[in-house]
């Protein structure tokens, strides 16, 4: 039967900054099995001060853990017995909660979407109601919150070494994809025995573009459930919401990742649909919504959604086979 594991955010269980094939996993579980992960955010700069509950681990780990590249606190990996390269893993979103009462947002020189536009850095602290399920701004304005992990990524390449999590790239990683939320699922393709599963970078709220280079970041907890498909030939991340599917694309040139974005969506319809390509590509122009997922991230992503509805009732299934 399947098992539901927890996977607690402590030093011995994060790595900071970076993906690498050879990080050793720090929880193995079943093909199928459940698991509830928490997770941190955020250095010693970002902390909020008086009157806010901190993780006492966040603050452990800022004493201990080595960040070894630029980017963020990960909790992971998690090894799925029985995942090889070529697979698929499918990771179901069942549940994703905030774990404190702040985030934070940032700005700084030299980044975002107008990196030349703000020359001193500046930093808010949002507090956030868990109960209300809403976000307080500095200046009294409140945001309904929609909690999802910026990064969700297996173990890349072993041929690439140790990269930083801030380039999402063909192993997921930093996605920040807004659509990601609870009832979502998203499929990422195995680069290594185990597949080594690692979530972070807790966002309690986020609009298409990230453009400051900040969400709200914060602590979540998330429940996911993951399974190895072996009968997907997908090689780069995509996504499926209760009513959409996504495809993306990652680039440093905004109109490659859009490019590489449509292709994709283009392969699913087809592989489901037998409609031919160019009918494929007609639809996407009447139905598809392009979206900008973030400029900020170096390689810039953008999403395509396609409304289930729009394949006709003849569809009932939506992953393609091999």
């Amino acid at each position: 039967m399947p098992r539901h594991h927890h996977l607690a955010a402590r030093p011995e269980t994060v790595h900071w900054g970076w993906f690498d094939a050879g990080l050793e996993p720090v929880l193995t579980i079943d093909d199928g099995d459940r698991v509830t992960v928490e997770t941190v955010s955020g250095g010693p700069a970002n902390l909020p001060g008086e009157g806010f509950q901190v993780p006492p681990e966040l603050l452990q780990i800022h004493e201990t853990s080595t960040r070894r590249l630029p980017g963020h606190i990960l909790t992971g990996p998690i090894e799925v017995r029985g995942a090889q390269p070529g697979d698929v893993i499918e990771i179901r979103i069942l549940d994703v909660q905030l774990r404190q009462d702040w985030g934070y947002t940032f700005i700084r020189p030299l980044a975002g979407a107008l990196p030349n536009d703000f020359p001193q850095p500046e930093q808010m602290i949002v507090s956030l109601d868990r109960d209300r399920n809403v976000g307080r701004l500095p200046w009294g304005t409140e945001l309904p919150l929609r909690p999802f992990f910026g990064v969700m990524g297996v173990a890349p390449p072993a041929a690439w070494g140790s990269i930083s999590t801030i380039q999402p790239r063909a192993h997921g990683g930093n996605l920040d994809n807004k659509e990601l939320v609870a009832g979502s699922t998203l499929y990422l393709p195995v680069h290594c025995p185990g597949a080594r599963l690692s979530f972070g970078d807790g966002h309690a709220l986020q609009g298409d573009g990230e453009v400051c280079t900040t969400a709200i970041e914060t602590a979540l907890t998330g429940s996911f459930e993951l399974i190895v498909r072996k009968d997907l030939a997908w090689t780069y991340p995509q996504a499926e919401t209760p009513t959409h599917l996504v495809t993306m694309g990652m680039d440093p040139d905004l109109d490659d990742a859009a490019r590489a974005a449509l292709r994709r969506m283009i392969d699913w319809v087809v592989a489901i649909t037998g409609l031919r390509r160019q009918q494929a590509f007609m639809l996407m122009s009447l139905a598809a919504d392009v979206r900008v997922t973030q400029l900020v991230n170096e390689h810039k992503g953008v999403h395509v959604m396609l409304s289930k509805s729009a394949l006709g009732p003849n569809v009932t299934s939506f992953t393609p086979q091999k």
